[in-house]
């Protein structure tokens, strides 16, 4: 299936309830079934969401994430701290080919028995009853700030607590931090000093009740929308100005790109401001959030910008490799890029490529970053289904923005 994408029109007004953080209600799907008093309002409504619940709630012996790689690091973690029964935790070809051998590494040296069903170092996992006896653990924190995540969300339900090491540069320290801070809302100890994160046991949680907010990483998309048009005035309902996200960070970012955010009694509201200052090569470090590079890059070959953006180690083991991937639909378009194993180098063309055809490799980041730029050319999204993963609505969403 292919998306063929235009606009309607150049100034685009439009008000969007944006559903709730897939990050924020991911961890408290674990958190509840730890503590099933715990009720959530706002859950998020994308696939990787209701995958990760249908899975604690599910009788079977088998669970299958599909491509919802937040799910199968946070179940692995659970699994194997739920001492029961042995349980089969597969997903999509593409999830067997992403690596999860630090986690299980972890896992199995607190007292886990996990085994690999076929690739040594990747799903799927056969995970067996076997009770966590100890209590302190260490793995390197540069890979992927979701092995950390699963096990501080088991944590507070370890008898002893759990004392976690990391070795190396911290990425996506944002994640970590709010996966702290829910902890804590929860009622958890905990003392985080010299890259040593220490969890005491939680018997019950101080708090039951939790709103999640609007997810951040959709609303880049709506950055990107207003960045690329003429004029824009989109209100996003909802938002917090001391938000857990650390992909918040998208309103300064974009401040850069002629994009104001205004924080409203009710959410924010972006509006496009004068095309004047943009500067002439955008200078990001992106490791605390690398799910925003494909966004961003495609703003600034919209915006004839080029751009530098550093820290994307992490964007290789994602859904597909994002690196290689944004080199060659960006290149389509005329553009020039540049990646390295963290980086990429952009040098947009001087007339965009129109009706190019976009592929979007099973990634849901893929179809979304790239349509705002039907604002600028007329493109096709392949597979355009792929928006279910995180953003369900996405379709309905820019053509109430005025994106045919």
């Amino acid at each position: 299936m292919t998306r063929q994408l235009s606009a309607l029109q150049s100034q685009n007004e439009l008000e969007w309830q944006i559903s709730g953080s897939k990050s924020e209600s991911n961890r408290l799907l674990i958190l509840q079934a730890f503590y099933p008093q715990i009720k959530i309002a706002n859950l998020s409504n994308s696939n990787d969401t209701q995958v990760l619940k249908k899975a604690l709630q599910n009788s079977s012996n088998i669970a299958d994430v599909g491509h919802a790689g937040t799910a199968m690091r946070f179940l692995a973690a659970y699994f194997a701290s739920q001492a029961t029964a042995e349980v089969f935790l597969t997903g999509s070809q593409r999830m067997q080919e992403r690596p999860i051998k630090i986690l299980v590494e972890a896992l199995r040296n607190l007292g886990a028995k996990i085994e690999y069903a076929k690739q040594e170092g990747f799903p799927p996992l056969v995970i067996k009853p076997a009770a966590l006896t100890k209590s302190k653990v260490s793995l390197p924190a540069n890979i992927s700030s979701q092995y950390i995540s699963a096990l501080l969300l088991i944590a507070p339900r370890q008898k002893n607590g759990l004392q976690i090491g990391l070795t190396q540069t911290v990425t996506s320290l944002p994640y970590i931090e709010m996966t702290l801070n829910l902890l804590q809302q929860l009622g958890a100890k905990i003392n985080f000093q010299n890259n040593t994160i220490s969890v005491d046991y939680l018997k019950e949680p101080i708090k039951n009740n939790f709103q999640v907010e609007p997810d951040w990483s959709s609303a880049s998309y709506f950055y990107s929308l207003a960045a690329l048009s003429k004029t824009a005035n989109i209100s996003l309902p909802g938002f917090l100005k001391n938000s857990l996200q650390g992909d918040m960070q998208v309103a300064e970012i974009y401040k850069q790109l002629g994009v104001k955010t205004s924080f409203t009694e009710t959410g924010i509201r972006l509006k496009k401001q004068a095309a004047n200052n943009y500067p002439k090569n955008l200078e990001l470090d992106l490791s605390n959030t690398p799910d925003l590079a494909q966004t961003i890059a495609v703003s600034c070959l919209g915006l004839n910008i080029s751009c530098n953006l550093k820290g994307l180690h992490t964007l290789k083991i994602k859904e597909t490799d994002r690196l290689q991937a944004l080199k060659t639909e960006l290149e389509k378009f005329g553009a020039k890029v540049n990646i390295t194993s963290d980086s990429l180098q952009l040098l947009p063309a001087e007339k965009l490529v129109e009706n190019v055809q976009v592929e979007t490799y099973q990634d849901h980041r893929m179809a979304m970053a790239f349509a705002p730029l039907a604002v600028k050319t007329s493109i096709y999204i392949q597979n355009p289904e792929v928006v279910k993963k995180s953003f369900p609505d996405f379709w309905k969403a820019l053509a109430a923005a005025g994106i045919r």
